[in-house]
């Protein structure tokens, strides 16, 4: 069976065509993902900024201004380009006095990872409030731990004091069914949402553990600084 040249040079002058069309569309969709994530990224990274800034006055109680610093190996410093470190909010009541910091935690939920900032009072030694900045769970579900009234309340004043030689938590931070708390650092779970409750948990749990230590000898030097 003979081929006609001409139809076969059209058939591969069309493939040709296909491929060299396919090829760039798929590099044109990858120049415009790039292209979206890096005109995006700074508003996703302002709007986080002022919904960490707007949490972080709502779970320090009285708090009425703040100063955001950095936690590094050796010292507690300002914010400032080229330092790096665990970033921390020192909260200030109206008189300018020193009353609790705020810390960031994350945790793997149900569905993604779950971003919270919670509050901390050393005159308690307890996390006086949470506020979840980043979400995906399960609606009517997981967003529980943001809308269930009891869940919330059992951050007012979680128990997160320090051990003797002040290396680490007393009594970790845990998760215990609902209606069977009995202790301060104890957290009441959401029937239904075991998951992202749980998340909340361990969030504050790893977050205190490593931080409260390491504040702690910088909590005087705190108490005298102005925001």
């Amino acid at each position: 069976m003979s081929v006609n040249p001409q139809v076969d040079r059209a058939h591969k002058t069309t493939s040709t065509a296909m491929i060299l069309t396919l090829g760039l569309v798929t590099a044109l969709s990858g120049f415009l993902v790039v292209f979206v994530y890096q005109a995006t990224k700074p508003v996703i990274a302002e709007n986080k900024r002022l919904a960490i800034e707007q949490a972080v006055l709502q779970v320090i109680p009285g708090a009425e201004s703040f100063t955001p610093m950095l936690l590094t190996e050796d010292a507690l410093v300002p914010v400032a380009p080229g330092i790096e470190g665990t970033r921390v909010y020192a909260g200030y009541d109206g008189e300018n006095s020193f009353i609790g910091l705020a810390a960031e935690g994350a945790a793997q939920g149900y569905a993604d990872i779950i971003q919270l900032i919670y509050g901390y009072k050393p005159a308690c030694e307890c996390v006086t409030g949470i506020k979840v900045i980043k979400l995906a769970e399960t609606p009517g579900l997981g967003d529980k731990i943001i809308t269930d009234k009891n869940f919330v309340a059992n951050f007012d004043a979680l128990d997160v004091r320090l051990n003797s030689d002040a290396t680490a938590l007393a009594n970790a931070v845990v998760l215990v069914k609902k209606g069977s708390k009995t202790n301060p650092w104890e957290v009441d779970a959401i029937t239904g949402a075991t998951i992202s409750s749980n998340a909340v948990a361990k969030a504050i749990n790893a977050s205190a553990q490593q931080l409260l230590p390491q504040i702690q000898p910088y909590l005087e030097e705190l108490e005298g600084a102005q925001p």
